[in-house]
């Protein structure tokens, strides 16, 4: 290990970088030390490398995990301002370790980063090395509360991962960490010793008064304004509070207060600093960053436009993005093209976008050499201002022309809006494609966006990751033009670990072709294909299948991480298969993207199928990926073990600990809120004795789980080990599936709670999170949804149309109810806006599965029960084109029309006058008695066509408006009750 660190200590001084000390106090992550933190603000260029042991009390282990320990090594490095090719940079130093990176399959895979305490932040990825992360890689881009410029980047190398993996151990204490002395022999006591005291010997007492006692002290150095020393302190706050953290000894109450003062001295702190090294006038000086060079830096000289169309091959590179934003990129690229081209006359052929991880490509077909002419108008003033009586030009049209650069003989006339002006018509020359190109393209690349943007060093472009090349070819010519001092040119770059990764493109036609000869499969379609075909090939090697549909998003994912996909076979330990599936499937699925192998009858296999970006050797990729699958297992195996020697009420104790919100308690609260709301909303229902009694006792253990190691580590299997725990502490089995299915559905595709209870346990988990989350502002913006009340906003309507026995709760009831048991004040208004909430999402539910704009609203005022809504819905789409709906609604909307608001539904029959009011009124009151209170549209429309005949034969028989007040608001009410019998049925006035 030793020798590790002498090799990155000697890359990175070869790259410029000073190399520092470890900070002399415990922190827990390399950028805690000042070196980082401090010296990432204000506009002094920075190059540092270190080694920081980290001390993390939570992560203990008594040095039995393999994997995990109080305190780890990091290696950080920072290279301020970020010099464009850091990527690079990183790949070097994976060599310089001995790395052969042409083997081994290494990966940057989307990771953002963020410590709130810190008021820190910044965009990047996980190295995997054969699917282990060995580095945190990370723009940053805030730190104390404060925007980073220039911006810097971190590197964080795992020092014991990296070794484990080079010297094939399986255990943190084998590593060999010099000739004849391994890290267990060295470091292994003090891990057991440092493990006693932080989980089980640390006086909680004593802590807090360190922590009390060196916030002050914090604070008095910052009014002393010594930053440094503050900042000092800072960080021994931060680890007495770890130390009480690991003890179990952190309230919720606590934990939101010590945040909040921890991060404002740390705001102050990095404030300070920054002014102290303004009064110093920044000694290390202001650099502003280190532009790459670009491909082509030189604009060519146009050549003369040829006779012939032309294609255009139009590409951005990137830093790797995210999954995500690769599949999202191609539409947006598109719409910008064809924005772009729309406004100018050029004409071409097919429009083609694909993308992979690294860059975005459009190649258009049959360009154009150039716009056609064409003809603009401008128009002057009207003819009635720009003549005098005797048709002399006026000094507007005199001034008109001067404008234009045109003689006043040159002007027409033209007729705008009905008014005749006077109109200037020039020939327009078109413009070259060269020149329109050279327009169209910069504006797709500087107006790119993302979810979550970042800025790097190109002044003005702000995006998901840093652009780092442009290609643009029309023909075999370069289209001139230059984004934020990137240059476009003709030179692409393809695998980092190719021969050649930067390569000369000669010309557009083929360039899909000639990337795919480098081993880049641009079109997404294509590399999902070669997944799911390799997969499936090698699952059938072992006698085993894949799960393609049901793992369709993580092979959507896959094949968005590489640009030439490598599917690649692997094997686990039989001994795993004991812990539950759902532990295997979940490590291989959410954190190493592997997919699991099955048999004909769907029993997990010990194989999963992973996938290399690119060459590799097969056999060095698979054994890393074994290694690591085995790691990730043996964490799960003790996890495992250290919770079913855990009580169930062991675990609901430490909910105590976990804050929800901070002005809605612990999640201890909010479990016992659930509980009291289930119990309530079975109040409402005919249920039987047997669900009560399941829902009594599952409402007693609900989100038990949150308190487990597994949860802990593993956050989507909540619900999962609730189940499969209160099954192993002989809970019945409807209790255990009560618990699971109180989180489902956790996606708009998942599963719904089958039992009553279990569904009336997930109702109110969804109304408590509505109820309490929307009138404090945590309503969704955009495509943020950080509290998923979009999600539980649907499954409530999803569980109720699943749930017609439940038919009684009403959306509104149910949030009323949870609102009663929040510990703040929810206002009506607020209920309302929840309400309507729900009724949006189950509006657009309806929306995307197919139906009628018109229809929807016309059943929207029944949604407060979406199974009432659904019902009606469906009524009103079957007597479609029936003329009972037709009639019906014609009589109904001309009453509508009529009837003022407000107006009482109580006429007075003995003021009627006219056979046809007591007709209607008779008819009204029949149709009452037979369809009841709550009407539905089948049984009125079978019984409506007196009620057609007696409107029609009303509105032609008698004046509505008559000249006797008292008479016309007699007829109004009559209406009234017309418009009252009918209302609750539809809101008519949708209807065409």
């Amino acid at each position: 290990m030793q020798e590790a660190l002498l090799a990155l200590n000697t890359y990175w001084s070869k790259q410029g970088c000073l190399v520092a000390q470890p900070m002399n106090s415990e922190v827990g992550a390399g950028t805690l030390n000042p070196a980082t933190f401090l010296r990432v603000q204000g506009p002094e260029p920075w190059r540092v490398a270190y080694v920081e042991p980290s001390v993390r009390p939570d992560d203990s282990r008594y040095g039995e995990n393999p994997n995990r320990l109080q305190t780890h090594t990091q290696f950080q490095v920072i290279l301020k301002p970020e010099p464009g090719n850091a990527q690079e940079l990183y790949l070097g130093s994976l060599k310089a370790l001995g790395i052969d990176i042409e083997a081994h399959d290494v990966r940057f895979v989307e990771d953002n980063w963020a410590s709130p305490a810190l008021g820190a932040w910044g965009l990047g990825w996980e190295v995997w090395l054969d699917g282990l992360e060995i580095t945190q890689f990370t723009y940053f881009q805030q730190a104390g509360g404060l925007t980073l410029d220039p911006v810097s980047v971190e590197i964080t190398y795992g020092l014991e991962r990296i070794l484990m993996a080079l010297q094939g151990v399986s255990h943190f204490k084998d590593i060999v960490y010099a000739p004849g002395v391994t890290y267990g022999e060295i470091f292994g006591q003090a891990e057991y010793e440092m493990s006693r005291y932080y989980l089980d010997d640390a006086d909680v007492d004593t802590n807090r008064e360190l922590f009390e006692a060196y916030a002050k002290e914090a604070r008095r150095l910052l009014d002393l304004r010594l930053p440094v020393p503050a900042y000092s302190y800072v960080l021994k706050c931060s680890h007495s509070f770890n130390v009480l953290d690991a003890r179990g000894a952190i309230s919720t109450t606590e934990r939101a207060r010590s945040f909040a003062r921890m991060r404002g001295l740390a705001h102050e702190v990095a404030e300070l600093w920054a002014e102290r090294r303004a009064e110093l006038n920044h000694p290390l000086g202001t650099g502003t960053g280190v532009t790459e060079t670009a491909q082509d830096t030189a604009e060519p000289t146009p050549a003369p436009e040829p006779d012939g169309r032309r294609t255009l091959a139009f590409e951005i590179g990137f830093e790797e993005l995210p999954p995500a934003e690769a599949e999202r990129i191609v539409d947006s690229v598109r719409e910008a093209v064809e924005t772009g081209l729309g406004a100018t006359r050029l004409g071409h052929g097919a429009l083609h976008v694909a993308a992979t991880p690294r860059r975005v490509v459009v190649t258009l077909d049959a360009v154009e050499p150039a716009e056609p002419d064409g003809e603009q108008s401008v128009r002057g003033p009207r003819v009635s201002a720009a003549y005098d009586a005797e048709g002399a030009p006026t000094p507007a049209l005199l001034g008109f022309a001067r404008s234009q650069n045109a003689d006043p003989a040159e002007l027409t006339r033209a007729e705008f809006g009905g008014r005749e002006h006077v109109v200037l018509t020039r020939l327009v020359r078109g413009r070259s494609a060269q020149a329109v190109l050279a327009e169209v393209l910069p504006a797709v690349v500087s107006g790119l966006r993302a979810e979550k943007n970042m800025r790097w060093n190109a002044s003005g472009l702000s995006f998901s990751r840093p652009i780092r090349w442009i290609l643009a070819l029309l023909g075999d010519e370069v289209v001139p033009f230059e984004v934020s001092g990137l240059v476009a040119g003709r030179t692409t770059r393809v695998h980092r670990t190719a021969a050649q990764p930067v390569v000369e493109v000669a010309v557009a036609d083929g360039y899909m072709e000639l990337l795919a000869r480098h081993g880049i499969v641009a079109d997404t379609a294509a590399r999902r294909a070669v997944v799911q075909a390799g997969a499936v090939q090698l699952a059938a090697q072992v006698g085993g299948v894949v799960d393609l549909e049901g793992n369709k998003a993580l092979v959507d994912e896959i094949t968005n991480l590489v640009e030439f996909p490598t599917p690649i076979l692997g094997t686990f330990d039989r001994k795993y298969l004991d812990l539950p599936d759902q532990i295997l499937t979940t490590v291989m699925r959410k954190h190493q993207r592997y997919l699991p192998v099955l048999d004909a009858e769907g029993r997990l296999l010990p194989y999963f199928i992973t996938v290399a970006n690119g060459a590799c050797d097969q056999d060095v990729v698979r054994r890393g990926n074994e290694a690591v699958l085995r790691a990730r297992y043996e964490d799960a195996a003790f996890f495992w073990r250290a919770d079913l020697d855990t009580p169930l009420e062991a675990m609901q104790e430490r909910l105590q600990l976990l804050t929800f919100e901070d002005k809605l308690g612990s999640m201890a609260d909010r479990a016992q809120r659930i509980a009291s709301t289930a119990t309530e909303f079975a109040s409402q229902l005919p249920i039987g004795a047997r669900d009560l009694i399941t829902l009594e006792k599952a409402a007693g253990l609900v989100k038990f789980d949150l308190g487990s190691q597994m949860v802990t580590e593993l956050s989507s299997l909540a619900g999962v080990m609730a189940e499969v725990y209160a099954r192993q502490a002989g809970q019945p089995a409807e209790v255990a599936q009560a618990l699971f299915e109180t989180e489902l559905p956790r996606h708009s595709a998942d599963r719904l709670p089958e039992s009553t209870a279990g569904a009336l346990l997930a109702l109110a988990d969804r109304a408590d999170l509505l109820s309490g989350l929307l009138p404090l502002g945590g309503a969704p913006t955009g495509g943020s949804d950080p509290f998923g009340l979009r999600r539980a906003a649907l499954g409530v309507v999803n569980i109720l149309r699943a749930h017609p026995a439940l038919s009684p709760l009403t959306v509104s009831g149910m949030l009323r109810i949870a609102a009663e048991r929040q510990p703040l004040d929810v206002s009506v208004e607020s209920l309302d806006e929840a309400k309507q909430f729900v009724v949006r999402r189950f509006e657009q539910q309806l929306l995307e599965a197919g139906h009628a704009v018109q229809d929807i609203r016309a059943v929207l005022a029944q949604a407060d029960r979406p199974v009432r809504a659904a019902a009606r819905l469906a009524e009103l789409e079957a007597a479609h084109g029936t003329e009972p709906l037709a009639l019906a609604t014609a009589a109904v909307q001309r009453v509508l029309r009529i009837v003022p608001a407000g107006t009482e539904p109580t006429p007075d029959p003995t003021l009627f006058s006219a056979t046809a009011e007591n007709d209607l009124h008779q008819i009204v009151v029949k149709l009452r008695t037979i369809l009841g209170d709550h009407p539905d549209l089948t049984a009125f429309l079978q019984q409506s066509r007196p009620l057609v005949e007696a409107v029609d034969a009303f509105f032609e028989g008698v004046m509505v408006m008559d000249q006797d007040l008292t008479v016309r608001a007699n007829r109004l009410a009559l209406l009234a009750t017309v418009q009252q019998l009918v209302t609750p049925i539809l809101s008519w006035t949708e209807l065409k």
